[in-house]
């Protein structure tokens, strides 16, 4: 299948790499390294990932009252490790991959610069971009739009573990009502921050791009959603 984008920014949660009372799920990585192999010659990717598989922010002050700004930074310190993580699952693939942090860690990850990022992907390796934007109170979803803005990608796409946007939360509530496309203003009107952060879709919508919400756990989506296939909820 042709790609119809050149350049795209995938979020992944933290939870995207985890199993049943596991961190780190084999099964998962091995599954999204495959997925991930079969569009790497094909396209300019950057991933960001998440963290909230070892630790959230929000547990830290309700647990241990930590303070928001250095739970923040607990979190993002986390996205780091399932960055080192996903890589090795990567690179075992025969993947090019370069690892940039918004927070500096120089012995495992290059610290993030824009220009650094684009000559990465100019190069056909795999970026992986971890530390979240390296400033408190700022999540990995906006961190993804933010960075998407930075490197002039055409799309978002969030590979979670369910179908798309629906108007409730179908885990818990099964007649949940999918929604296969809204606007930004749709978004943030129907208060819908389970599966995607409202200052994401907000950033989104001031710097015009689309994002794309949907299974990565299908094999083949992620192909699919490169090829311009109606998959998941469109956000635009």
């Amino acid at each position: 299948m042709t790609p119809k984008y050149n350049r795209v920014v995938l979020k992944l949660s933290g939870e995207a790499l985890n199993g049943k009372n596991q961190v780190f799920y084999r099964q998962a990585l091995d599954f999204l390294a495959d997925e991930i192999r079969s569009v790497y010659q094909s396209v300019q990717l950057a991933i960001v990932i998440g963290g909230g598989n070892i630790v959230r922010g929000r547990y830290l002050m309700e647990n241990f009252q930590t303070t928001p700004v250095t739970a923040d930074h607990i979190g993002m310190a986390a996205t780091i490790l399932n960055a080192l993580q996903l890589e090795d699952f990567l690179q075992r693939e025969g993947m090019d991959t370069r690892i940039l942090s918004a927070l500096e860690i120089n012995a495992v990850a290059e610290p993030y610069t824009f220009k650094r990022a684009l000559r990465h992907l100019e190069k056909g390796r795999i970026i992986i971009l971890a530390g979240g934007t390296g400033s408190a109170g700022v999540t990995t979803d906006t961190a993804a739009v933010l960075r998407a803005g930075d490197l002039g990608a055409q799309i978002v796409f969030k590979g979670t573990k369910v179908d798309g946007v629906y108007s409730q939360d179908p885990i818990k509530n099964p007649e949940a009502v999918f929604i296969p496309r809204l606007s930004y203003s749709r978004f943030l009107r129907m208060n819908l921050t389970g599966i995607l952060d409202e200052t994401a879709v907000a950033q989104a919508k001031a710097k015009g791009v689309p994002i794309r919400v949907f299974n990565i756990f299908e094999a083949g989506n992620l192909a699919r959603a490169l090829g311009g296939e109606e998959i998941g909820s469109l956000i635009s």
